[in-house]
């Protein structure tokens, strides 16, 4: 017999219409943005102010007597006014969490939803001032979500009604399954089901606990088995609801003098920040385009992700716990302090763990970012905080609090100690010369503070895949710089292994509508690759060097064909052991080394560069010329290193 679906989902992305700042009504289907072009040319003249969307919809089948109907939105920034059938349903601050509503009694035979959508300068929701864009729009899915009258609650924070606490005992896991409903003399049963969909553990009740034997850990990139809680509200005996929850059973502690343990072992942190955003698109991605970002955050053998600088869409978390990351989630509270704004953080970090406590890829929630570059009201900043800091510890004590301080705060600011442990943003090396004043700064912060947990939250520099240089230089903007930086971290962070996790800034180039700087204004290019995807920068594959299991070879300066220099050097990174390099198919020379080969290779007027290591091989053309290709340069007029305030 077919088993009857209690719960079903319509999605509504289809057949919108979207009038913006020129008053013209078009046809626009979801996700969407209105800042994809205008975000991501440079300047502050990208439009933000209100837009308007609606969409009309026949009422869904369903039973008034047993069901209920919610509308649900899954993002949109910042602000929503939502009316339906001309009554206001819904308003929501924020631009980066789900919100819903029950809006049975104002369904019709024909239905008009209208949203109002704003996401312009204010007081009193964040992000106002940041390193990035602030995409307008219903940038991720809307559905009709159909449950039954008696149902887990829906309309706390976004949340599902369902929260799972694991903690390991022996080889053993007791499984707490609390579960909130409005629905008197109702009964609760829940069933642990393995990987397999076998039956792990069952309990009944509100505040269950199941135990599970011989429990399967969840254990990072190698092993990130789940389970699922599979709860229902029973009454009279049938079940009306039921939720169905992924989850994992894991361990963590992290230690200033060891770093990061994952079940019970040391597991060094090392992996990328991310920002949501695309080339064309905006924030305004598909599945497909995450599982894409996925895919390559993995193949450079990544095992942490920090979701900068706001909560991302659940699809991306799930994409995390499938894959074994360890991610630092984090709200926008970012740049400056608004006293205005406070109750906005409170209400934006609520949403953050509500809607995703059950991820076991987070162990950390993220209160703020570089908070001190423009606050005034310190006192009221610093109280926010502590505010912020006991509602996690009260909300989730199984977890601990983090924030990210930029370099100009400084290690005795009363900010970087309100949190359990504390990243910084230090691009030194880059904004400021000096890349050995990153381990002078790692080792002052450790000396002065043995028991403080540090880590690196943002590190980097600007890499442009258009611009080279054989003798590279902090401000050029050239791929080659970029690479010479981030040799220097990595050697950096070996010698400072009591850190608790470093995460590169960043993955993938990212609108910056402030910034002016690389030749290409409204961008930030300090990703590994590049906005659209489509060019893996050479550092990319320092890093897979570095992280990567799986063998390769890459040969370092492909884009960069035309040197005027008789002698060159020829770059390879790989994690082989043996390297050999050929020209015009003469074997030149064979090394032996770790992750860095370098060769000197005089130059004839056209070079056939390939190099081998076993069944692994790369290839380039390098073309000797008469003087320097000015294409390669960074025009004059642009390229401050200045940072974007």
């Amino acid at each position: 017999m077919e088993k009857k679906e209690l719960r079903k989902s319509i999605k509504l992305n289809q057949g919108w219409r979207f009038t913006g700042p020129s008053g013209r009504e078009e046809a626009v289907n979801l996700p969407h943005t209105w800042n994809a072009k205008d975000g991501q040319d440079g300047g502050n003249d990208y439009y933000r102010g209100t837009c308007h969307y609606r969409t009309e919809f026949a009422e869904p089948e369903f039973d008034r007597e047993r069901e209920v109907v919610y509308l649900e939105f899954r993002g949109v920034n910042a602000t929503a006014d939502v009316e339906l059938n001309g009554q206001k349903v819904m308003h929501h601050d924020g631009g980066y969490s789900t919100f819903r509503k029950d809006i049975t009694e104002f369904l019709e035979k024909e239905n008009e939803i209208r949203v109002a959508v704003d996401n312009s300068v204010n007081d009193r929701v964040y992000p106002q001032k940041a390193d990035f864009t602030f995409y307008g729009g219903i940038y991720r899915d809307v559905y009709l979500r159909i449950v039954p009258k008696d149902h887990f609650d829906l309309d706390y924070y976004g949340g599902e009604g369902v929260r799972i606490t694991p903690r390991v005992k022996g080889k053993d896991a007791v499984v707490r399954v609390e579960s909130c409903c409005k629905v008197p003399d109702a009964r609760i049963k829940v069933t642990i089901l393995d990987a397999c969909g076998r039956t792990a553990a069952e309990s009944e009740g509100a505040d269950a606990e199941a135990v599970i034997t011989n429990v399967h850990l969840w254990d990072g990139v190698k092993d990130p088995y789940m389970y699922t809680a599979l709860v229902r509200l029973l009454k009279d005996g049938a079940a009306v609801d039921e939720v169905s929850v992924p989850f994992g059973v894991r361990t963590f502690s992290v230690d200033p003098k060891k770093g990061f343990f994952l079940n019970g072992r040391p597991y060094p942190l090392h992996g990328v920040s991310r920002h949501q955003d695309r080339k064309g698109i905006g924030n305004a991605l598909t599945e497909r385009q995450h599982e894409e970002d996925m895919e390559m955050i993995r193949e450079i053998g990544a095992n942490t992700i920090r979701l900068a600088h706001y909560q991302h869409d659940q699809y991306f978390y799930d994409l995390c716990d499938r894959y074994g990351m360890i991610v630092w989630a984090e709200i926008p509270y970012i740049s400056e302090h608004m006293p205005n704004g406070r109750e906005n953080t409170i209400s934006q970090m609520k949403e953050l763990i509500v809607q995703n406590y059950n991820h076991p890829s987070i162990v950390t929630w993220g209160i703020s970012n570089e908070i001190t570059i423009s606050t005034k009201d310190k006192k009221d900043m610093m109280e926010n905080h502590r505010e912020l800091n006991d509602l996690c510890h009260s909300m989730d004590p199984g977890r601990p609090t983090t924030l990210a301080c930029y370099a100009m705060c400084g290690p005795f600011n009363p900010v970087a100690h309100v949190t359990d442990l504390v990243s910084w943003n230090l691009y030194l090396g880059w904004y400021v010369p000096g890349l050995f004043l990153n381990d002078w700064w790692i080792s002052f912060f450790h000396k002065v503070y043995p028991n403080r947990c540090l880590g690196f939250s943002e590190y980097g520099c600007e890499g442009m895949p258009n611009l080279h240089s054989s003798t590279p230089h902090r401000g050029d903007h050239t791929e080659e710089y970029q690479c010479i930086y981030h040799e220097f971290m990595l050697k950096c962070f070996e010698r400072h292994p009591y850190m608790w996790s470093t995460h590169v800034w960043n993955m993938f180039d990212f609108a910056a509508d402030a910034r002016d700087q690389g030749g290409e204004p409204g961008m930030n290019h300090k990703g590994l690759v590049t906005f659209d995807r489509k060019i893996k920068k050479d550092s990319f594959y320092i890093y897979k060097a570095y992280w990567s299991d799986e063998p390769f070879v890459h040969l370092c300066g492909k884009r960069y064909v035309n040197r005027a220099e008789s002698e060159t050097t020829i770059k390879v990174y790989s994690n082989c052991r043996e390297i050999e390099l050929y020209q015009n198919g003469r074997l030149l020379e064979k090394k032996t080394g770790e992750k860095v080969f370098e060769f000197r290779v005089k130059l004839e007027a056209e070079n056939e560069i390939r190099v081998v290591s076993g069944e692994y091989s790369d290839t380039m053309t390098v073309r000797k010329v008469a003087a320097p290709d000015p294409a390669y340069q960074l025009p004059k007029k642009k390229g401050k290193s200045a940072n974007w305030v």
